[in-house]
């Protein structure tokens, strides 16, 4: 191990050199910028499934007793959520690293609105989706509040699941 290198430079636990690295990589090769990801879900009876990522452990679904599962886990419009808060979260702290600063404390609050109607077969013509998603962000920075408030603009413009929720996604699901 040579322990003349520097070790990588970090703030909020993030590696600002390997981010560094990926932003320099794509500005003198774009086409390495288009990534791909994948999941594989099973299910596993009731209204349970587990869905895997990469190595990861499973991660479970299920449904409430109000929706006749049996409670063991958050269900898929949970997720949706919790997947928003987690990827403004990477946002919030790649984001004010790069500005160099500090974040003390960092909680996302979410919260959405779904009519059951159409997913229970009793409104075909409705939308089984969320109507509405609000969020609200908790953010203790070493930051004067008009820098905080740029940072929270350049999150919410460049966040990949917001994206993805705020426009229509072609989806193709086929039976194989």
């Amino acid at each position: 191990m040579n322990t003349d290198e520097p070790a990588p430079e970090r703030l909020n636990d993030v590696d600002s050199d390997a981010v560094a690295g990926l932003v320099a990589k794509i500005e003198s090769k774009p086409e390495v910028a288009s990534t791909h990801f994948r999941a594989n879900v099973v299910w596993k009876g009731g209204f349970t499934s587990e869905a895997t990522v990469r190595d990861f452990a499973p991660v479970p679904s299920d449904e409430p007793p109000g929706m006749g599962g049996s409670n063991t886990a958050a269900n898929p419009v949970e997720q949706v959520l919790g997947a928003l808060g987690n990827c403004l979260a990477v946002g919030y702290a790649a984001k004010a690293t790069a500005l160099g600063i500090e974040i003390n404390d960092l909680q996302i609050h979410l919260e959405g609105d779904l009519n059951v109607q159409t997913f229970l077969g009793l409104d075909p013509a409705g939308n089984a989706g969320y109507e509405a998603i609000r969020v609200s962000v908790e953010l203790d920075a070493d930051a004067p509040p008009e820098q905080l408030a740029r940072l929270h603009e350049q999150v919410v413009a460049t966040s990949p699941v917001t994206h993805t929720l705020k426009r229509p996604v072609p989806v193709d699901v086929q039976l194989a």
